[in-house]
Order: C-alpha cells, then structure tokens, then sequence
C-alpha cells in the first residue's frame, strides 16, 4: 500500500502537544528515527480518546538517554535490560522503547536483539492493528495490514497465532480482553482456536499478570459476550476456579449503563464468580486480589440481598451502616440476580448525605451519667434509637430519644 493511501495524525490536538513533539524532536536527527507506535495511534484513527504514548525508536537505550539528556529531559531507566526507557518531558511519561525482535521466549520472558528494521520490529508484536506506527510528522505506516482489520474492527494475531501465544501466553487473554474493547461480530477463528489449543500456557503465568488483564477486560464494553466466547471454550472456568455467572454479569453490565455508572471491576467480578465466602477467597488467591478488593468481595458473599423494593427509611438505616457504595453493590447485584429496577434506591444512595450523629458523650453526662461503661451504652442506645427512627433533627425530638436512654442506665 502507498503512503498516499494511509492517513495522517498530523492535525490532531494531541499529537501538536509540546510535551510530544519535544520528546521527537529531542530523537530524531542523524540517522536516528522515533515513531508512535501502538495503542496511541491505533486509538487516534478509531476516534477513541488517547490516553498514554508509546515510541520506538531506531537509537539503542544509551543513545535515547543521552539524547534526551542533552534537551533536558529527564529518564527513567524502567525496561532498560528490554529497550525500555521513560522520558520525560513537561511532566508527561513517555515509553521509548528501542526497535527489536525476539531472539528467545519461553512463553513468560523474552530474550531481546536490538536493530533498525521496523518491518522486523512489527512482526514481533500481538495484533496487526497495535502495529500501527506513525512518524514526526504524523504520516501513519502499517507494515503488517493493520488498517484493514482495524476498520472491520478485527482482532488478528501477526502471523501464525500459534507462534505468538508461545511467545508470551498472556496474548491469550490480550486476545479477549482487546475483542471486548475494540472488536466486533465473532472472534477471529484462527485466533480464537489458538487460544483454545494453548490454554494450558495461562497455568504458567504470574497471577499479577492475569489480574491485569481480567481487570481490564470487566469493564470492556463488550465484556458480556466476551465473557459468554470464553466460557464456552473453557478458559474463564480457568481463570476463576469456578461457573461463572454470564448472565448476571450482561444484566449488570444493563444496570450501571441506565444509572450512567462508571463501570466497576470488583463489582461486576462479584457478580460473575462470588455467591460465598470460599469464592472469594480463591479469587484472592488466583488473582492476588488487595486486601481492600477481597473485602470487598467477602462482604458480598454472606451479605443479605438489598431488594428493589426495600422501603426507603430501611435503605437509609443500612447505607448510614454499610456506607453508599457496599449499598450499591448489593443491590445492583441482587437486581441483576434476580431482577427488579433498582434506579430509585440507587439515585437515593448517591444522593444521600449521612448525617452525624446528633449525641456526645457531654450530653449524657449532663443527664447524670459519668464516663464509663454506662455512659457507652447510653451513646449507643440513643444512636440506635436515632437511626430507627430516619434520623430526625428535631430538637425536642432529639433530646427525647437521650433521655429514654439516660434513663435506662
């Protein structure tokens, strides 16, 4: 194809920032070329946001750093032993990564060759259209055909698929999670069928690794039917350690779309794999969960439902107990579970401001009591008593409910 043929992000907002064009202008020169590469470029033409920008680059490491050195940018070493080196400039994170191929791979790491060959340096990369790169003038080059698959939204290994999987079985789940974020129609079958042969290679993986992915992959804006794609060819069973819940996963996914909810990836993993507590352990454990992501999940397994129809005095005693956001996974949950419209007490729970408590340990002293057990109890008591009653602010009211409780002590 003619570089007349291909397009150009020359005009583009972004790609003028200066924070960019310094960082090019401080790699280009003297036989040297620096392109953009991958997820930038491919977003530009699909009209989708972008977000961070990756390069490549014909100079070694060393050279990237002693350029930028010399503009006065600052580096960061990140990847360095694999061609990886953060520059940056105005405060913006560039990953400047030099042109290479494999040279060994054992399906986790790669051993590295660093050279000029761009063709070379496309061919060793996961998708036709993350191969994409674009030069310091925003002419786009597309050595391996990516620009047709992206316009038919088709994710295609480069090459034979087989051979890309085992050079890093992570691209099994890169294949999904990039269907769910960028395809359309079917999987690409070669594809789909390499990752069925291979799946065994995800055994091997880091759990982070994995973690990352799924994340990404949940909040996807095709996750639903990703999601069905990889059930039924035994890869999520595979991943999760347990029979995932699809269909509570599309109706959720339905749920946070009508309530205009950013889509959250504890909240829809907890309606896909935890139903009990061990579900949540082994997810901790498979996906090397955070300590607050596990306790997240662990308070969805033993936790009674928030039905549709709960009365609104009942939801606001429990949101002031549990806080707005643990409300909203139950009840979005038990919604997608087992049906109802949940957008009244869910508009409610993000509306509501919790008050504070209207009582302090001065007001039951001044009833009589002394600090102390007592005293605790009082504060409780009346709490309680406040709570149940929808949190009046009536003073005379207020002042009642302290003296129910003085009075019991």
């Amino acid at each position: 194809m003619s570089t007349d043929a291909l397009p150009s992000l020359a005009g583009a907002p972004w790609f003028q920032a200066p924070a960019l064009q310094a960082v090019l202008a401080a790699l280009n020169g003297d036989g040297i070329e620096t392109r953009l590469v991958g997820g930038a470029v491919r977003n530009a033409l699909m009209g989708l946001p972008v977000g961070e920008i990756d390069l490549a680059t014909t100079a070694v490491p060393d050279e990237v750093v002693r350029r930028a050195a010399a503009a006065g940018l600052k580096t960061v070493p990140t990847g360095i032993a694999h061609g990886t080196v953060t520059v940056l400039s105005a405060g913006v994170p560039f990953e400047v990564t030099s042109l290479r191929e494999d040279v060994e791979t054992d399906g986790r790491h790669a051993v590295v060759r660093f050279g000029t060959d761009w063709a070379r340096d496309a061919a060793r990369r996961d998708f036709t259209f993350n191969a994409l790169y674009a030069d310091a003038h925003g002419q786009v080059f597309d050595p391996v055909g990516g620009l047709p698959d992206l316009r038919a939204r088709q994710v295609r290994f480069i090459g034979d698929p087989d051979t890309r999987i085992r050079e890093d079985h992570l691209r099994i789940l890169r294949l999904f999670r990039f269907h769910a974020a960028y395809g359309s129609g079917p999987l690409d079958p070669p594809a789909l069928a390499a990752a069925i042969r291979l799946r065994a290679g995800l055994d091997r993986l880091s759990r982070e690794r994995i973690r990352a992915e799924l994340v990404k992959l949940l909040v996807a804006p095709g996750a639903a039917a990703t999601l069905v794609t990889m059930s039924e060819a035994g890869l999520l069973g595979r991943i999760l350690g347990g029979v995932a819940d699809g269909r509570g996963f599309a109706r959720l996914v339905e749920l946070e779309q009508a309530l205009d909810l950013t889509p959250d990836p504890m909240r829809r993993l907890g309606v896909l794999a935890v139903r009990i507590g061990e579900d949540a352990e082994r997810l901790r454990a498979r996906l090397r969960l955070s300590n607050a992501e596990f306790a997240r999940l662990e308070a969805l397994s033993g936790a009674p439902a928030v039905r549709a129809d709960l009365d609104a005095r009942v939801a606001r005693a429990l949101i002031y107990g549990i806080g707005a956001p643990a409300f909203l996974d139950r009840l979005l949950i038990a919604c997608a579970r087992r049906g109802g419209d949940p957008s009244a007490l869910a508009q409610m729970a993000m509306a509501w401001v919790p008050p504070d408590s209207p009582f302090t340990a001065t007001d039951f002293m001044a009833r009589g009591l002394r600090p102390g057990p007592a005293l605790g109890a009082a504060l409780a008591q009346a709490k309680a008593a406040w709570i149940a009653a929808d949190f009046p602010t009536d003073a005379a009211q207020i002042a009642a409910l302290a003296d129910a409780a003085a009075c019991d002590r």
